[in-house]
């Protein structure tokens, strides 16, 4: 005869099969505690600091910055780069000739905009980070991938599911806009070995090869003009040299503007803060990046007044 199954050996199954699916759906904040905790052992790195909150992040200071820490009312101009915690992989890193801005306030997400969509996460452990900091600071911070990109990853960036993250945050010791294009620009020119005057009013820095001696240039007089484009990095983003472009100096970027100074037939070069040419936003073809200095060739074949 079969021995008759006791209630106890159902209480037994039962925590057997209950201790069974505890492992298999293991959570995910677990998991990614132990990996990030596993890296920070294995490389040894003694001074990782544990969000305060216990959120899950972790986050290292490699330079602290001068100056005083930045508070949520401070203006931020930064850059990051964003690769695996574990592979190291790079996903992405600003371009040298851009960078990102925010108040730190608002400082609480990562987006990044492409040709074809824009990628984006929630990221409050940024503003967490960056009011640990001071201007010139840069830290690391080592993100669970549920405060990432989480199970979906991101296909733009080439980010799997699931994937830890080190998010590397820099901070330019420039608190304005203005003040570090012209810190881009005036390296730039030294990198090249170019000379070139800066127009007080706009910051616009020029070299001119001819004056002009033609028609005097002013804001509303039509040009003519032949010109090329480029992009701190030197990649051309427009061009027209057949002498067919037409415009005023109140339809282009307000760079441009120093064209005033100058009669018809001038050839100028001319290096244009981003804010003189397409500032925050870009260009809507997405071309130009957001808070990018530009290097325009210009040539004034007509004038018309």
């Amino acid at each position: 005869m079969l021995k008759k199954i006791t209630s106890y050996t159902f209480v037994l199954v039962g925590l057997i099969l209950l201790n069974s699916c505890k492992k298999e759906y293991e959570s995910i904040q677990s998991i990614d505690d132990t990996k990030i905790k596993g890296y920070i052992s294995r490389n040894n790195i003694t001074d990782a600091i544990e969000d305060p909150d216990k959120t899950g992040f972790y986050y290292q200071i490699k330079t602290q910055g001068t100056g005083e820490l930045f508070k949520t009312t401070d203006s931020v101009l930064y850059s990051v780069s964003v690769k695996s915690l574990l592979s190291g992989t790079d996903y992405y890193t600003t371009p040298s000739i851009t960078n990102l801005g925010t108040y730190v306030g608002y400082a609480s997400s990562f987006s990044y905009a492409t040709t074809n969509g824009s990628v984006g996460f929630a990221l409050p452990a940024l503003r967490k980070v960056l009011q640990t900091l001071k201007p010139g600071g840069v830290a690391r911070i080592l993100l669970p991938s549920y405060l990432a990109f989480g199970k979906n990853g991101a296909t733009l960036l080439n980010v799997p599911s699931n994937e830890n993250i080190e998010f590397t945050l820099t901070t330019y010791p420039e608190k304005s806009q203005r003040l570090l294009d012209d810190r881009r620009i005036r390296e730039f020119l030294q990198s090249k070995g170019l000379t070139a005057t800066k127009d007080a009013s706009t910051g616009v820095y020029y070299s001119v090869t001819d004056a002009g001696t033609g028609t005097a240039i002013e804001l509303t007089s039509t040009l003519k003009a032949k010109y090329t484009g480029r992009k701190l990095d030197g990649n051309v983003f427009d061009s027209s040299t057949d002498g067919t472009f037409s415009t005023t100096l109140l339809q282009v970027i307000s760079g441009w503007e120093v064209l005033k100074n100058f009669k018809k037939g001038a050839k100028v070069r001319l290096f244009i803060p981003s804010t003189e040419a397409y500032g925050t936003a870009g260009s809507s073809t997405g071309t130009i990046p957001a808070n990018a200095c530009l290097d325009f060739d210009i040539e004034v074949v007509d004038v018309t007044n």
